[in-house]
């Protein structure tokens, strides 16, 4: 009696996997390519770039040698990550997306840009309106035998560490719709919630703000409240609930 060669198996579940970390794999690789070519790209102009967020401060000095090309370095990249942040996030989407039903595939697609947009929103309303009038507020302090000397690496490491929360907090709106799209909230809970959104907006800006002073801290919290009057609207208006 013949004997048939033993076929080669192979459990679904295992290609499936292998299948899932060949696609992120390939997903990483390209939002890691957008990201060093628009740190290139922003390296090019970086001369502008560097008098641009230098602006609202003025003459800066570097204290070692080494202080300065880091802090050119430390621009680039960031406007380099700003330039692939929709590339990232889309290889983001495109990776989650086949495990998405219809419905959710749709919000996502009106979810994904809007997240950028606000984000740079955020940060362009940090940076246009908040930060000149923060770092006139900081070096009022300065006198007559109190001199300040800002550090160019100290004040891009302080000017970042500014900015990006307002990015993220920009986007309270979306988390609230998204939320409330999930039956978890709506707008009549979120109304409800208005004086202990205020306490807790003022909470979050004293923690994620660099400096624990409290001009600092209202600048964040203004929007905070802001964003989240308008998430009560958005929520009722664009879900009825």
């Amino acid at each position: 009696m013949e004997q048939t060669p033993e076929k080669e198996t192979r459990d679904p579940r295992e290609m499936t996997l292998v299948g899932h970390l060949g696609e992120l794999r390939r997903r990483i690789i390209i939002s890691v390519v957008a990201i060093v070519a628009g740190t290139l790209a922003a390296y090019f102009y970086i001369d502008e770039l560097m008098r641009f967020v230098t602006a609202p401060a003025g003459k800066l000095y570097f204290l070692s040698p080494a202080e300065g090309f880091f802090a050119y370095l430390k621009l680039a990249v960031f406007a380099g990550f700003m330039l692939a942040l929709p590339v990232v996030l889309w290889q983001a989407w495109a990776f989650v997306a086949p495990a998405l039903t219809s419905g959710e595939k749709k919000w996502a697609i009106i979810m994904v840009p809007g997240s950028v947009a606000l984000f740079f929103t955020g940060v362009a309303f940090a940076y246009l309106l908040v930060w000149p009038a923060a770092v006139k507020f900081f070096l009022g302090f300065g006198s007559e035998s109190l001199q300040p000397m800002l550090s160019l690496g100290q004040y891009l490491s302080f000017l970042l560490s500014f900015i990006l929360p307002f990015g993220i907090i920009f986007n309270l709106p979306l988390a609230l719709l998204v939320l409330a799209k999930m039956g978890i909230i709506s707008s009549n809970f979120l109304a409800k919630q208005r004086r202990m959104m205020i306490l807790v907006a003022f909470i979050v800006g004293g923690i994620i703000t660099p400096t624990p002073d409290i001009f600092t801290q209202t600048m964040m919290a203004i929007p905070i409240i802001l964003l989240y009057e308008a998430s009560i609207w958005a929520v009722k208006l664009l879900l009825r609930k």
